[in-house]
């Protein structure tokens, strides 16, 4: 099936005891057993939940992976991701990646013994000489968060196996519908569900998938024994959202596009940050390994311009956390998302106090560039 055809008839997409062209929203703890530990598959919904479970199959299916996973969050998702090291063991991770990954690894699996190296992954040359004996796994995004990044997945796989080590990519921003990095490589993919795949702002949750059946029955016994697991009206709603992945990332990428060009021409814009730009250092990357350059928009202001006036000076696009919903959205890195990041940290992978992140919606693009004009303005 293409990919816009597997959103909506992938995984588990009906209910074949009533014909229900949706899957019910199974809101149950525990399940009737015949017999001592004879059941129809079902024992506890932490376990599993019928519409838990067509979710997972049907990320699974999207992302051609063996087994999804949901989880109530995308960190919950990561959290279960790097409970499958030990202390001593040492991972590679990105050095532009989202805030609360930066939080839960400085803040919380430091203290548990797991060591970490960050490296700037869109260069493969840094990559390998940070490979020590005790190395596991290598962690990227790709696009990252916010400077939009872009690393060669097929070139970070190989180098991975070469010593064994296991490649987890975050696909948030580019979705199953433009990347599939199991398919270059990549062990396990994980995406925040609250981003694109929901779509509408009204679900946190976040999906793990593996091509490999070993890492997807450990994957699985931590869904388990953790618990973060997503709840059944959640898993609804998300499967509800990638029903229309397809389109929303065609009129995403379409406004994405039209609002570049207006921001790379403007004099109070000093730098514009997309992967569908011919002058951004991944761009030839992204060709190769996506089929779309996405909805996510970052630019600087020219220095010493104010980035907290010029969003709250906007009015149709919303001043908030989160992204890839229907509705445009803005925040600056610096005081929001990455606001955990110490300053010097955050200076040195290049966030600075000037950068804006724009998360496109599908709203008319002539309102959005119209927005973004009045705001200008005020500067």
């Amino acid at each position: 099936m293409k990919m816009k055809t597997t959103f909506i008839h992938g995984g588990i997409s009906h209910d074949e005891a009533t014909g229900s062209v949706n899957v019910p929203i199974h809101q149950t703890t525990t399940y009737k057993q015949d017999k001592v530990g004879v059941h129809k598959g079902f024992e506890y919904s932490r376990t599993g939940n019928p519409t838990r479970l067509a979710l997972e199959k049907l990320i699974a299916d999207m992302e051609n992976g063996v087994r999804g996973l949901a989880f109530g969050s995308g960190s919950a998702g990561t959290h279960t991701i790097f409970s499958l090291f030990s202390k001593g063991d040492h991972i590679i991770v990105g050095d532009d990646v989202y805030g609360g990954t930066y939080r839960l690894i400085n803040k919380v699996l430091k203290r548990l013994g797991l060591t970490f190296t960050v490296v700037d992954t869109s260069n493969l040359d840094a990559v390998k000489p940070a490979i020590t004996e005790n190395t596991r796994a290598i962690f990227l995004e790709t696009p990252t968060n916010p400077l939009l990044k872009v690393t060669d997945i097929e070139g970070v796989a190989k180098i991975a196996k070469e010593k064994n080590l296991i490649t987890i990519v975050d696909n948030t921003f580019a979705t199953p519908y433009h990347q599939r990095p199991l398919d270059l490589g990549a062990d396990i993919v994980l995406h925040s569900a609250s981003k694109y795949l929901g779509g509408h702002s009204d679900v946190v949750a976040g999906l793990v998938v593996t091509n490999r059946e070993d890492l997807a029955d450990e994957l699985s016994f931590l869904q388990n024994a953790i618990g973060g697991i997503l709840g059944p009206q959640d898993s609804w709603l998300v499967q509800r959202g990638i029903k229309t992945l397809g389109l929303r990332m065609d009129a995403h990428e379409s406004n994405a596009k039209k609002i570049v060009e207006f921001l790379s021409q403007h004099d109070k814009v000093e730098k514009v940050y997309y992967p569908g730009l011919a002058s951004h250092p991944g761009h030839l990357t992204a060709k190769k390994q996506t089929s779309g350059f996405g909805g996510m928009v970052s630019f600087e202001l020219t220095e010493g311009l104010s980035a907290k006036t010029f969003v709250e000076s906007l009015s149709l696009i919303t001043l908030a956390e989160s992204l890839g919903a229907v509705e445009s959205l803005v925040e600056i890195p610096a005081l929001m998302t990455h606001g955990s990041i110490p300053v010097e940290d955050r200076l040195k992978s290049g966030i600075k106090d000037e950068l804006i992140r724009l998360s496109v919606g599908i709203e008319d693009s002539e309102d959005l560039l119209e927005d973004l004009s009045k705001a200008f303005l005020n500067l």
